[in-house]
């Protein structure tokens, strides 16, 4: 196995990744990072540990430069500008295609917070290579119309607890161009904070990637 960060050239800008390829690989998971998050989240990298064990490559990306990132820390306007995210997401998604180690795999996203509106937009930009997507916590009202572009199956992880971002992903979701489902988890708030709560975001995650990207309908204990 790999694990290697790299600089990824995306929509003019260069930016960081941190990639880990499992042997043998199945498939591979960019994810999404949300609202004033980075590739250093730790829940990010719990679930990316997760998939990691079920033989999915993953690359986690900061769609925002160091530059960037500190204008952001003090403004909030970078993290909510979801067509530059997505414009950004999908340029990885092509560096990716021109990487040896994974380019052949078929290609899950996982977006957190607002990273999950930029994950539906880059799955409708790229519908062919996008497989499956995973939105935690997310904000599918933000991609828009364009929602319905998204032709690849799409699980939303909702907290129980997160009643607004609830109520705007279970509007959202019908307007959806392919198959989804709204997994939510039980006592849950918009961190998943709580004992146990991000393990099952984790879970739900890797079965969901691992049924659509590897083709293999995993039994995980409790999911």
């Amino acid at each position: 196995m790999t694990d290697t960060v790299m600089a990824v050239p995306s929509a003019g800008v260069v930016l960081d990744a941190d990639v880990f390829v499992p042997a043998p690989a199945r498939g591979v998971v960019l994810f999404a990072h949300g609202s004033g998050s980075s590739r250093l989240s730790p829940r990010n990298r719990m679930v990316a540990e997760r998939l990691n064990g079920v033989g999915l490559a993953t690359v986690l990306t900061d769609l925002l430069t160091t530059d960037e990132e500190r204008v952001d820390a003090r403004t909030a306007e970078l993290r909510f500008d979801i067509n530059l995210l997505a414009e950004r997401l999908t340029g990885v998604i092509d560096w990716i295609g021109e990487q040896q180690a994974i380019a052949r795999l078929p290609l899950g996203l996982f977006g957190a917070s607002t990273g999950g509106a930029a994950a539906l937009l880059a799955a409708a930009d790229r519908p062919r290579r996008v497989r499956a997507v995973v939105s935690r916590g997310g904000r599918p009202d933000l991609a828009g119309p364009r929602i319905a572009e998204v032709v690849a199956p799409v699980m939303l992880l909702v907290g129980e607890r997160d009643q607004q971002v609830m109520e705007l992903n279970q509007a959202a979701a019908p307007n959806l161009g392919g198959p989804w489902t709204l997994w939510v988890v039980p006592g849950a708030t918009h961190l998943f904070g709580e004992p146990g709560a991000l393990d099952q975001v984790a879970g739900a995650a890797a079965q969901w990637f691992d049924r659509h990207l590897a083709g293999v309908d995993l039994t995980l204990d409790g999911y």
